[in-house]
This record gives C-alpha cells, sequence and structure tokens, in this order.
C-alpha cells in the first residue's frame, strides 16, 4: 500500500536505457500476416473483425477518403492492443502518457486539414464563417471558429489518456483496499473483489471502446475534409 499511485505510469526502463520503442513495437507482432491458403481460426476472426470494422468505418467515405483505410485500420488496432496489454498485471501502458497520443493526434488531424484545404479550399475556409454573420460578429466568429479548429487534437489524446487513466487508478485503489481488508474483514475483501473484478471487465471494454472512438473521430475529421 505504501507504492506510489502513480508508479505505473512512469516510463519503464532496463539497466538506465528506456524500454518505451520495445513497448510500442510489440503489439505489432500480435497481428502477424497470414501465409498460409487456408488461415487458422485467430487469423480468420481477427481478418473478419477488421473487415468488419474497416466496413462500417470508411462506409461514409468518398474515394480519397478510402485512401486512409489502411492507416485507420492499423491504429485502432494498435491503441486497442496497447490498451488491452496495459491490462495485464506489472505491465506499461503507453496511451497513459499524453505526449504519445498527441504524437498519434495531432500528425492525423493536420493531415486532414491540410487535405481539406488542398481539396476543399473554400469549403474548408467557410467553416470559419457560417453565412449569414452579421459583420460586427464576423472578428469573434472566425475566432471561436480557429480555437475550436486547434483543440480538436488536444481533445482526442486528453479524452484517451483520460479514460485510460482514470481506470487504472481505479483498478489499483480497489485492489489495494481489497488486500487491507483480507485481514480485517473476509466478507467486506469478498464484495470488494468482486467490484474489482467487474471493473475489470468493464476496462476490457473501456480499452476497445477509446480505441474505437479515436479513430472514429479521425474518420470524421477526415469526413469533413474529403
Amino acid at each position: 500500500m505504501n507504492e506510489n499511485l502513480f508508479t505505473s505510469f512512469t516510463s519503464p526502463t532496463m539497466m538506465g536505457l528506456p524500454i518505451v520503442t520495445l513497448i510500442i513495437l510489440f503489439p505489432s507482432m500480435l497481428f502477424p500476416s497470414p501465409g498460409r491458403l487456408i488461415n487458422n481460426r485467430l487469423t480468420s476472426i481477427q481478418q473478419w473483425l477488421i473487415q468488419l470494422t474497416s466496413k462500417q468505418m470508411m462506409l461514409i467515405h468518398n474515394h480519397k477518403g478510402q485512401t486512409w483505410t489502411l492507416m485507420l485500420m492499423s491504429l485502432i488496432m494498435f491503441i486497442g492492443s496497447t490498451n488491452l496489454l496495459g491490462l495485464l498485471p506489472h505491465s506499461f501502458t503507453p496511451t497513459t502518457q499524453l505526449s504519445m497520443n498527441l504524437g498519434m493526434a495531432i500528425p492525423l488531424w493536420a493531415g486532414t486539414v491540410a487535405m481539406g484545404l488542398r481539396t476543399k479550399t473554400k469549403a474548408s475556409l467557410a467553416h470559419f464563417l457560417p453565412q449569414g454573420t452579421p459583420f460586427p460578429l464576423i472578428p469573434m466568429l472566425v475566432i471561436i471558429e480557429s480555437i475550436s479548429l486547434l483543440i480538436q487534437p488536444m481533445a482526442l489524446a486528453v479524452r484517451l489518456t483520460a479514460n485510460i487513466t482514470a481506470g487504472h487508478l481505479l483498478i489499483h485503489l480497489i485492489g489495494g483496499a481489497t488486500l487491507a481488508l483480507i485481514n480485517i474483514s473476509a466478507i467486506t475483501a469478498l464484495i470488494t473483489f468482486i467490484i474489482l473484478t467487474l471493473l475489470t471487465v468493464l476496462e476490457f471494454a473501456v480499452a476497445l471502446i477509446q480505441a474505437y472512438v479515436f479513430t472514429l473521430l479521425v474518420s470524421l475529421y477526415l469526413h469533413d475534409n474529403t
């Protein structure tokens, strides 16, 4: 119980060297490329889920937007697998780091905005000033719309970081409380353990939902600019 609550969120090191890069690259090993004529059940389920998600997510896009399919599917697989691996005991979750989430959100958001300015220049600039705006309100609305546009990648990153961090903190606190209550009240400890089990199941769902939400919002930004 004396362990620092935020120890699991610090970047791990080995022999004084950071190993965050190895942890980030590890999820790619969980999705091997099929090299057989007939795939096994695990690979078949994996391909079916990828096809189902890509079909649902890219349905609203035109041809230009569908060129981002590979990137968006890689993004959702990476975030989902990283979040799930972070639920293992004594593991590190890279998506709890705001710097990493900003590193994913800002380039993707900037790419969608740049595509919109290149392909739909007038429509993209028109978002800054709604039609029929009174002349005195034009400067204020331009500033407000500019801020709302610039805050989109920050909202993406903060949403993912906050949800994953909050879940890990709750599991840590309730797990510590369960251990402390074992010698005090077995019934209370059992109830706390049941709550911990249900919370862990909920965190598995949150890990996948947050990966989907992050990718879906990037997809919607892309749809608005293509």
